[in-house]
């Protein structure tokens, strides 16, 4: 293996980075991030998790294209309903949804000319992902961005390969009572509310649920 060339300080400051010039709520959250590298998405259900990752998917798709990989529910009325939901029309022509796409036909998709540059994979234990496995996808496809769903247990990512993706992602997201929590790179770390009577409802039935 060819060995890579040491950086100068010249190199650093000659680097230009692809960014994302999120604003308003988004940007308050997770900053202008870079389009490259993963992220992380995890919660338990029925916490607004999905809703949240197509919002963002939504979100992303006014500045590249993205595609949604849902490796575990495929096409189905939940699906339809939530992207209906997300208003996804507005920017139909950058957004695709993947029908249970498994790993090895997104690679072929990827490397063709105008493929998604961002991608949305839903979720992490359905992909069968070993560590090593995902580390090769990301490395294959260095300009673009990779968006993983996990499952949650407790409030970590469920199983091995998923908490080893969140110490790697550069912006990691827990999702809980409808808000998403994040920690990101690229600055924000303001939490965002995704559903405003979901987040106020699941406020109510914790507090009732903690008075003595």
């Amino acid at each position: 293996m060819r060995r890579k060339r040491a950086l100068s300080v010249a190199d650093i400051e000659a680097f230009d980075p692809v960014t994302l010039p999120f604003c308003g709520d988004w940007k308050e959250s997770i900053g202008e991030p870079e389009l490259t590298g993963s992220w992380l998405i995890w919660g338990r259900p029925g916490n607004g998790k999905t809703r949240f990752a197509l919002m963002l998917a939504k979100y992303l798709s006014n500045f590249c294209r993205t595609a949604y990989d849902s490796v575990e529910e495929g096409l189905s009325l939940s699906i339809k309903k939530a992207i209906k939901e997300v208003g996804m029309r507005e920017v139909k022509g950058n957004f695709l949804l993947l029908d249970k796409e498994p790993i090895s036909d997104l690679r072929a998709r990827l490397r063709r000319q105008r493929s998604p540059e961002a991608i949305v994979i839903d979720s992490i234990q359905y992909t069968g992902l070993t560590y090593s496995e995902y580390k090769k996808l990301r490395d294959e496809f260095p300009k673009k961005l990779f968006i993983f769903i996990s499952h949650a247990e407790g409030k970590e990512p469920k199983g091995r390969v998923a908490g080893s993706v969140k110490y790697d992602a550069f912006v990691k997201i827990w999702v809980e009572g409808f808000k998403a929590y994040p920690m990101s790179r690229f600055g924000g770390g303001k939490e965002f509310v995704i559903w405003d009577k979901g987040a106020h409802d699941f406020m109510e039935k914790t507090n009732i649920t903690q008075e003595p």
